[in-house]
């Protein structure tokens, strides 16, 4: 499979070992320097693109690769606002699209436990307060993470009394709020909490290392071959 990167920094080289490692080609590496390149890629040097590049770039990106019918993995954050005009333009042009917040089969996992204690919680809202906290790398521009995002979403779905999230804000009855740090060189790490005046109830997810989002990736642009629509990490895992 010949694999196109759009975005070559830390993420971008991490998904070229994995994909070179699993017999894939890598067709095009774009990144800020040669930003032109990206009008060479089409369908005929390239089978998949892989997007992980900034929330600046992304949208650029994704129009380009959604116009010209190109087969896109992407998984920068902080664009979002442009998410339906994307999901569009790839069903106008009978393309296929790949979307996830988070590409670790870990954390995806960890978003549908986030959903079922939301659940469980439902009932109990006026004795249990919720909240999530999120810690990334200082080189992470975004805040909240995407991922972080996804669970105060799976929280508002199944909590029942929230409407909308909030970041590093006090959050009011009907809110989540979402505590977003920057340290080091941290890769990844979520909390959800929920803390009564008697316990408190817990869930973690901590990334050692990108390696588990990078071979997500890669899975998804095999995954994504030969086919049109829009998709996630459920689709893909049958969750």
């Amino acid at each position: 499979m010949r694999i196109a990167l759009l975005g070559y920094g830390k993420m971008g080289k991490v998904i070229e070992q994995i994909a070179l490692q699993r017999g894939h080609e890598i067709s095009a590496k774009i990144d800020i320097s040669n930003r032109t390149d990206l009008l060479s890629i089409n369908s005929e040097n390239t089978d998949v693109v892989i997007e992980f590049s900034s929330p600046e770039s992304a949208y650029g990106n994704l129009k380009f690769c959604m116009e010209f019918g190109l087969p896109t993995v992407s998984g920068t954050t902080g664009w979002l606002q442009h998410q339906d005009e994307i999901a569009r333009l790839c069903l106008e042009n009978e393309g296929a699209f790949f979307y996830a917040s988070n590409y670790s089969i870990g954390v995806n996992l960890f978003f549908e436990l986030n959903k079922s204690l939301a659940k469980l919680m439902s009932p109990y809202t006026n004795e249990y307060k919720v909240s999530t906290n999120e810690i990334h790398h200082t080189e992470k521009r975004d805040a909240p993470s995407g991922t972080a995002i996804t669970l105060a979403q799976g929280i508002i779905e199944n909590l029942g009394n929230k409407i909308k999230w909030v970041n590093n804000l006090t959050a009011n009855d009907n809110e989540v709020p979402i505590w977003s740090s920057r340290e080091g060189k941290v890769p990844g790490t979520h909390e959800v909490k929920y803390i009564s005046e008697v316990d408190q109830i817990e869930i973690k997810h901590i990334a050692h290392s990108r390696n588990g989002f990078a071979l997500g990736a890669v899975i998804a642009a095999e995954w994504i071959q030969g086919k049109t629509g829009i998709f996630g990490m459920q689709d893909m895992l049958g969750l």
